[in-house]
């Protein structure tokens, strides 16, 4: 079993209460818009995947891909910035998605906390929403969840304080 911390779009604000949140967690997960001064801290404290968005400078795009498709525990997982979500995928994945579905699915850019599961692929899309100060959220969110062997379950949705 593999314990996951889900965070995207912290635009160079990494709150404190993170650690807190993600303490027994065995990775992080970033979904993209990084900023400055966040991958860093994170990637010390523990594992860090992630991937590169719209607002990330050559630093964070020189460490981490556009896309990362991957293997946790049993589970196909497929993480991208922008990517849309059930029903609305952009473009850019649209040809993949439909052909080759992951299990998982995961983006962030909207800063909307989506958890949906699109029937027709058979497949888990999570959106996080936003942990940062920058932007039109007004909840800054967060998301725990754990995989094993080929089962996403204990999904928690954890809300920080205000923006």
């Amino acid at each position: 079993m593999k314990k996951i911390g889900l965070i995207s779009d912290t635009h160079g604000f990494l709150d404190e209460a993170v650690f807190k949140h993600f303490d027994g967690v065995d990775e992080i997960w970033h979904a993209g818009d990084f900023g400055p001064d966040v991958a860093e801290p994170l990637a010390a404290f523990k594992p860090l995947r992630g991937v590169f968005g719209n607002i990330d400078d050559a630093t964070i795009r020189s460490a981490f891909p556009e896309q990362n498709r991957f293997s946790c525990e049993a589970v196909d997982v497929w993480m991208t910035h922008i990517g849309g979500y059930p029903g609305r995928y952009s473009n850019f994945v649209k040809p993949e998605i439909y052909t080759n579905p992951p299990k998982l699915f995961i983006t962030g850019h909207s800063h909307i906390l989506k958890v949906m599961f699109d029937e027709k692929i058979k497949c888990l899309h999570i959106n996080p929403g936003a942990a940062g100060k920058h932007g039109w959220h007004k909840v800054r969110t967060l998301i725990r969840f754990c995989i094993t062997d080929e089962n996403i379950h204990t999904l928690e949705v954890i809300e920080l304080s205000g923006r």
